[in-house]
């Protein structure tokens, strides 16, 4: 994804949205960590660190609200603020507002990846998705 975002990033728009897993233990937690992040202008960052380590987290029957923390703190942001942000009814809202257009969308997991507005299948190859994201821009 992000080699694509390297590629297109002047041509395509790229959109996050959250869509915490139900069985997933952590990852509603996860999506509230992004959002808290994302309100200090961190959320890049913290979208980096959460994916490149969602095998340490992603199927962990414990709680990782601790290791979130500590993710958010090398960051560098105001953490009472970070604090006040996990526990604002506001981020749960922006979230559960995220999973409501996922279910609309027929969003099944993650990541699923969405071409003018529609769910497609996630190419095998980064050449595939080139492909296809070229065929949209010529078209």
């Amino acid at each position: 994804m992000e080699k694509l975002r390297a590629e297109y990033g002047d041509r395509v728009t790229f959109v996050a949205r959250y869509f915490p897993m139900p069985g997933h233990r952590n990852g509603e937690f996860a999506a509230r960590t992004a959002e808290a992040a994302a309100r200090q202008g961190k959320f890049e960052e913290m979208y980096r660190r959460l994916f490149a380590t969602r095998k340490e987290w992603g199927e962990s029957r414990d709680g990782k609200q601790q290791v979130f923390r500590d993710y958010a703190r090398r960051l560098g942001p105001d953490m009472a603020a970070f604090d006040a942000d996990l526990a604002d009814p506001d981020v749960a809202a922006r979230i559960r507002v995220d999973q409501r257009d996922g279910v609309a969308l027929a969003v099944r997991g993650t990541p699923t990846f969405l071409v003018d507005g529609e769910p497609i299948a996630a190419p095998d190859s980064y050449e595939a998705f080139t492909a296809l994201v070229d065929d949209r821009l010529a078209g």
